[in-house]
């Protein structure tokens, strides 16, 4: 047992809720944090006997949980934030998104763009992340110095990026990456391919291999729009889920993000292969992409997370809201409302989002061993009182601002709504100095 000298931080609150499975809340809990990791979880009574000199973190009237799991995002586009809406994904993506990439998506803008998404997502609970883009070395740079944790790939596409110009040199920077990061203890680099559509097979395969490599979560956009199964059917003779199982690419370090137009056999080879899927709600109903088949791959034992998309296809990284569009969704499309309960949405944010970016066992729970990640949400808002329920009051009555403390790793990063290791107000102040610069441009 742990004594009151190997003790960090011990974070008190009104309710822990663990999301261990069919454990139940501990009411007036603790949990006891010492070299970035949960050692002991109980009543902070008990708690506070054994460790009275170490440094107190009292969330007071807080329901605290672990860190929520954004599985899909592009950080840095949060600068694109509102630049195009209200248009189909095929004219969003060519027409507006990738023409501004080209011309102001530098290593400096990256940078920016990925300081104003931290701070959103710490702000709204977020302790993980996921990210697929540009400048991903500078990407990882700025979430180890904001503290918050990511699992980062510089994306693979066969046409030129805003930093590369061909697909060979991609790739090598891809490498350069996991071998510089793979052994941080909050960043996990990852291999992105963008999509079947915009990567070759040949590509294709060697992000496959590269990810075998080096034993990191592989990333790819899969089955967003019908457009994208109809050509792949009319060029390829398959869907692009079937497509990629004939590569080999498919296995359990794929993390496809949306699957929203799958069938029952594109479901089965999901399941079969072990694949993570990132249900993006809110960006598939803006981008009237359609909503993923969720029930049906819950039921054939796919595995699920949870993400935002970039901000600009969804103008918010709020995964909170997200987590009530999903129940409220998928109750509504099936006609029963004990669908999508609460506790297994929430599990999609929590320990399902860390299983399918292979951060299982480290996060995602609050569980002695475990890697403190913690949200702490207050429960001091008429829209927060009572409280029955800690799952279904977080999923249908919560809100990201009431984000109280963030912990990651055992640092305090939020602490009473205030950014520890970033300047907001510089961030903002320079965001929409850029921003005025784009929409000149």
């Amino acid at each position: 047992m742990n004594t009151n000298s190997t003790w960090d931080l011990l974070v008190l609150s009104k309710s822990v809720l663990t999301m261990e499975p069919e454990a139940a809340p501990i009411e007036k809990g603790a949990v006891a944090i010492a070299d970035g990791r949960i050692v002991e979880i109980g009543p902070a009574s008990d708690l506070l006997e054994k460790a009275p000199t170490c440094e107190v973190l009292d969330a007071g009237n807080c329901l605290v949980m672990p860190g929520l799991v954004n599985t899909h995002s592009h950080l840095a586009m949060s600068l694109l934030r509102g630049l195009a809406d209200d248009l189909p994904l095929k004219a969003w993506l060519e027409d507006h998104i990738w023409p501004a990439e080209r011309q102001y998506m530098d290593r400096e803008t990256v940078a920016l763009g990925t300081r104003l998404a931290v701070a959103e997502q710490l702000l709204g609970g977020i302790t993980t992340t996921a990210d697929m883009y540009f400048f991903a070395d500078t990407v990882c740079e700025v979430l180890a110095e904001a503290g918050m944790r990511g699992v980062i790939a510089e994306s693979l596409i066969d046409s030129s990026t805003p930093r590369c110009a061909t697909p060979e040199e991609m790739i090598a920077k891809q490498r350069n990456l996991c071998e510089g990061w793979r052994n941080h203890p909050l960043i996990t680099p990852s291999i992105a391919a963008h999509a079947p559509y915009s990567v070759c097979a040949a590509n294709l395969v060697k992000e496959a291999e590269l990810a075998e490599e080096f034993s990191v979560p592989l990333q790819i956009h899969l089955s967003e729009t019908r457009w994208e199964v109809e050509t792949s059917i009319e060029h390829k003779g398959a869907s692009p889920v079937a497509y990629l199982e004939g590569l080999g690419f498919l296995s359990e370090q794929v993390v496809a993000a949306h699957c929203v137009h799958v069938d029952r056999n594109d479901i089965e080879i999901l399941a079969e292969n072990g694949v993570g899927v990132s249900h993006n709600p809110v960006s598939n109903l803006k981008l009237a992409s359609g909503v993923a088949p969720v029930l049906a791959m819950l039921e054939a034992g796919v595995r699920l997370g949870l993400g935002t998309d970039g901000a600009a296809s969804n103008n918010t990284l709020d995964l909170l809201r997200d987590l009530q569009i999903t129940a409220l969704l998928h109750k509504s499309i099936s006609g029963d409302p004990t669908t999508m309960p609460a506790a297994t949405v929430l599990s999609a944010a929590t320990s399902g989002g860390a299983e399918i970016l292979g951060l299982g066992g480290k996060v995602g729970m609050l569980k002695p061993g475990m890697e403190a990640d913690i949200a702490c949400f207050s429960l001091n808002h008429a829209h927060t009182t009572p409280i029955y329920d800690p799952s279904s009051h977080m999923v249908f009555a919560a809100r990201a601002a009431d984000v109280r403390h963030v912990v990651v790793r055992g640092k305090v990063i939020v602490r009473d709504r205030k950014l520890m290791t970033m300047d907001l107000d510089e961030i903002r102040t320079r965001s929409t100095e850029a921003a005025r610069r784009i929409q000149s441009g």
